[in-house]
Parts: C-alpha cells; sequence; structure tokens
C-alpha cells in the first residue's frame, strides 16, 4: 500500500496548482485521504481530508475557500486543488490514509501509508 503525491513546482503568488495522490496497490475509493505540508523547520501540518465522497470535506482555515480536495476514482486519485497561493503555503504536501476508525484531519499521528511529498514553492 503506497501513495505518491505529485504536481508540485515553484509559482507566483496568486497562482494555481493542482497537487494529484496516485495509490499503488489498493483501491483510492475505499479510503478517506488526507493532505498534509511541511514547511521547513516546520511540524507537519494537516490541510485538506476527503472522506469516500466528495460531500465530506474538510479544510483548515488558512486554505479554506482557496484549496479544493476532490477525488476520482476511476483514475484512483485525489486532487488537492490550490488557487491563489500565498508564500505561506510553501511546505512539502504529502499524502496519507487515516488509520481505521475515528480520525483528526490534523493529526498526524491518526494517518499512515506516507508516501514520498511533492515541493510547492510560491514566491511573492
Amino acid at each position: 500500500v503506497q501513495l505518491q503525491a505529485s504536481g508540485g513546482g515553484s509559482v507566483q503568488s496568486g497562482e494555481s496548482l493542482r497537487l494529484s495522490c496516485v495509490a499503488s496497490g489498493f483501491s483510492l475509493e475505499n479510503y478517506d485521504i488526507g493532505w498534509f505540508r511541511q514547511a521547513p523547520g516546520e511540524e507537519r501540518q494537516g490541510v485538506s481530508c476527503v472522506g469516500k465522497s466528495d460531500a465530506e470535506v474538510y479544510h483548515i482555515e488558512s486554505v479554506r475557500g482557496r484549496f479544493t480536495i476532490s477525488r476520482d476514482n476511476a483514475k484512483n486519485t485525489v486532487y488537492l486543488q490550490m488557487n491563489n497561493l500565498k508564500p505561506e503555503d510553501t511546505a512539502v504536501y504529502y499524502c496519507a490514509t487515516p488509520h481505521p476508525g475515528d480520525y483528526d484531519c490534523r493529526s498526524e499521528a491518526d494517518f499512515r501509508s506516507w508516501g514520498p511529498g511533492t515541493l510547492v514553492t510560491v514566491s511573492s
């Protein structure tokens, strides 16, 4: 079971990026997915989560209205559309699945199956 995040890059403030989280070895449609990010010198932070349907989503306040999380089960992929990016969004972004049961989207300890991250750099 492995997840791979991709789609990062270097952009200017106000621009957009779409990150993809692709699963290998299992079907994403059976799992909730969370996006996390880790800025230099900081702890990994939960950003957005999606349940087994797009109707169940959560975003932390600092990205609400700018980021959208969605899933395409046919492509076994979860996306994080990031609009109006700001320098403070600069980080390595990761996707992961929560442990079975209740979880807190903001809690790294509640998640597993971390794959390599993808770097997002936003310059002003």
